[in-house]
C-alpha cells in the first residue's frame, strides 16, 4: 500500500508541475494521472479489505496536494485579514472541497469496475470527472479555478482549438491521453501481445500530437480582421487593504485621470479602470451618480476625447421602498442592495451599469443561505459583506456612442468561459476584464488569473483589455498572446490599438456542450450503478 501512496504523490507532483504559472510544462498533463491510475488498479486487484475507502483516500490525497500546492495563495490572502486558525479553516473550502469531489469520481469509477469492463468504467470515470467540474462552476461554492482544461493557459499555442470546445475539450483531451498511456502500461504488465501495446502507445501519441500540430498551424496562420480601436488600460496601484483610509475618493479619481491622460490619444475610445476604482465608504447611489462630483469630474476629463468612454469598476447601491430582490437588506425603514459593479461613463448624462454576477463565495455572497450561518464571522473580514451583494443573472454589454460593444467582466468572472461567451452573444466586440488581485499579494494567483484570460481570448477570438488595480494589467490578442503587460505593484497606464471582432466562434454558439454531454454520461452510469445495487437487494 505504501507504494500506491508514493504513486499518488507522484501524480500530485506532476499535476502541480504542469499547472500555471509554470511555463511550457503543460504537456505533463497528458501523463500526470497515470501513476494514480496504476495505484488504483493495484488496490482493485489486491486482496486488502475496504478497497473503496482506499480508492477514495488515494484520489483525495492527490487532489488535496495538487490543489493546495497550486492555489496556496488563497490562505495567503485570508491570513492577511484573519488569524491563522480562521484563515486555515476558510481555506479548506477551495483546498479540500474540489479534492473531495475528485475522490468521489474515483470511488464511483471503482464501483463501475466491480460490475463492468475496464473500458466502459474508464469512460464513466471521465464522465464523473466532468460532472464534478461542471458542478464546481455552478453551485454556491463554485470555484472552477482548477478545471483541467485551464492547465494549458501558459501553453496556449497548443489549444487554439478551444474556439470549438472551450476548456472542457482540454479536460477530455487530458483524460483520454492518460487513459491510453495507462492501458498501454497495463497491457504490458498483463502480458498482452506487443502489437496491442504499440497500438495503445501509438494512439496516445497521435492524440497528443495531432491536435497540438493543428493548433500550432492555426496559431501561425490565424489573421485578425482589421477593425482598430484605441484602448487605454490603467493600473492605479492602490493598496486594497487601505484604500478607504489613506487616500480620498477624489484623490483616487485624480490619480486615475492623470494616468489616463499620460497615454491617451485624441482617438482613444475606451479608458479601462480596475474593479472598484470608483469607491467610497458606503458606495455610490447608482440612481444619483450622474449628479456626483466624481462623475462630473470624469465627464470633464472626457471632453478632450471625442469618442472617449470610461469603463470602470464602481462600488454602488440602489435603494428601494420594499425588498425588490432576494438580496435586498433592510436599513432604517428602507431596503437596499450593494453591488460590485462596472459603469460606462461617456460624454452625456447616460450611464450604463452592470452588476457582477459570479460572486466570490464568502467574500461577496454567503453560500447556501442560513445553512452555513455559523461561519459568517470568518467571512466578514475578507473583501465585502456576508449578507451578500446583489447581482444580475444575465451579462450586460456596454455600448459606446460610436456603437462599440464591450464586455465588462469583473474579476473572478473571467474564469467562466461559458459566461464570458454570453457577452459575445449579446454583441461584445472585445473583453474588458477589470479586477483587483492585490488581495492575494505577490503570489501565483495573480499570474494564474492573467493566464486564464488568454483562454477567453481564444474561445471567443476577442481581444482582452485587462485592468488590474495592482497588476498584472495587460492586452491579449485574439490568439491568446500577451502583447503588452505591466509590472506588479507599480502605477502604470498602457495603450493599444486592438482589433474589434463581430464573428462568433463555435464555442460561443454552443457553450459548454462537452460538459453537458459529460454530465449526461455521469447520470447514465450512475443509473446503471443504482440499478445493479437495487437488483442485488432483491
Amino acid at each position: 500500500m505504501k507504494k500506491n501512496y508514493v504513486l499518488a504523490l507522484f501524480s500530485a507532483f506532476l499535476l502541480w508541475l504542469a499547472w500555471p504559472p509554470i511555463s511550457y510544462t503543460a504537456p505533463l498533463l497528458w501523463v500526470a494521472f497515470v501513476p494514480l491510475l496504476l495505484a488504483l488498479e493495484d488496490v482493485m486487484r489486491g486482496t486488502a479489505r475496504k478497497k473503496g475507502a482506499r480508492i477514495f483516500m488515494l484520489g483525495g490525497l492527490t487532489g488535496v496536494l495538487w490543489n493546495t500546492a497550486s492555489i496556496y495563495w488563497v490562505f495567503n490572502a485570508m491570513n492577511a485579514v484573519m488569524p491563522v486558525y480562521a484563515a486555515a479553516l476558510v481555506s479548506l473550502i477551495p483546498f479540500g472541497l474540489a479534492a473531495l469531489l475528485m475522490a468521489l469520481a474515483f470511488r464511483l469509477y471503482y464501483q463501475l469496475r466491480k460490475r463492468y469492463a475496464i473500458g466502459w468504467s474508464l469512460v464513466g470515470l471521465v464522465c464523473f470527472w466532468i460532472a464534478y467540474e461542471y458542478l464546481h462552476q455552478t453551485w454556491d461554492l463554485a470555484f472552477p479555478w482548477m478545471t483541467l482544461g485551464n492547465g494549458f493557459a501558459e501553453t496556449h499555442q497548443l489549444v487554439q482549438w478551444y474556439e470549438y470546445t472551450g476548456v472542457y475539450g482540454g479536460t477530455v483531451w487530458i483524460w483520454t491521453t492518460n487513459i491510453l498511456v495507462f492501458l498501454g502500461i497495463l497491457s504490458a504488465k498483463d502480458g498482452f501481445p506487443v502489437r496491442q501495446r504499440y497500438q495503445l502507445v501509438g494512439a496516445a501519441t497521435a492524440l497528443a500530437l495531432l491536435p497540438s500540430a493543428w493548433s500550432l498551424y492555426r496559431y501561425a496562420s490565424y489573421t485578425e480582421y482589421e477593425n482598430p480601436s484605441n484602448i487605454v488600460v490603467v493600473q492605479p496601484n492602490v493598496d486594497p487593504y487601505g484604500k478607504f483610509t489613506f487616500i480620498t475618493p477624489q484623490e483616487q479619481t485624480e490619480n486615475l485621470i492623470r494616468l489616463s491622460e499620460s497615454v491617451g490619444q485624441p482617438n482613444t475610445e475606451f479608458f479601462i479602470w480596475p474593479e472598484t476604482a470608483i469607491a467610497r465608504q458606503g458606495g455610490y447611489n447608482e440612481d444619483e451618480f450622474h449628479r456626483d462630483p466624481v462623475f462630473l469630474r470624469i465627464q470633464d476629463f472626457l471632453n478632450a476625447y471625442k469618442n472617449g468612454n470610461v469603463l470602470s469598476g464602481i462600488e454602488g447601491h440602489r435603494i428601494y421602498s420594499h425588498p425588490e430582490t432576494p438580496t435586498a437588506r433592510a436599513y432604517d425603514g428602507i431596503y437596499y442592495d450593494a453591488f460590485n459593479s462596472a459603469v460606462l461613463i461617456e460624454n452625456s448624462a447616460k450611464l450604463q451599469f452592470y452588476h457582477k454576477s459570479k460572486l466570490v463565495a464568502g467574500a461577496e455572497q454567503f453560500p447556501f443561505g442560513g445553512a452555513l450561518s455559523f461561519m459568517k464571522p470568518l467571512f466578514s473580514a475578507f473583501g465585502g459583506t456576508t449578507g451578500g451583494y446583489g447581482k444580475q443573472d444575465i451579462p450586460s454589454v456596454f455600448y459606446s456612442q460610436s456603437g462599440i460593444g464591450a464586455a465588462p467582466v469583473i474579476c473572478y468572472e473571467s474564469i467562466w468561459g461559458n459566461y464570458v461567451a454570453e457577452y459575445i452573444k449579446h454583441g461584445a466586440q472585445f473583453i474588458a476584464v477589470i479586477t483587483n488581485d492585490g488581495w492575494w499579494g505577490n503570489t501565483a494567483g495573480k499570474d494564474q488569473h492573467l493566464a486564464y484570460a488568454k483562454l477567453r481570448a481564444i474561445e471567443t477570438r476577442r481581444w482582452v483589455a485587462r485592468s488590474a488595480n495592482t497588476g498584472i494589467s495587460a492586452f491579449i490578442n485574439q490568439r491568446g498572446d500577451v502583447v503588452q503587460k505591466t509590472t506588479w505593484w507599480t502605477p502604470a497606464a498602457i495603450k493599444q490599438d486592438i482589433n474589434l471582432n463581430e464573428e462568433m466562434t463555435l464555442y460561443v454558439q454552443g457553450g459548454d456542450y462537452l460538459a453537458y454531454a459529460g454530465c449526461g454520461g455521469s447520470v447514465l452510469f450512475g443509473m446503471l450503478l443504482l440499478f445493479v445495487s437495487l437488483k442485488r437487494k432483491q
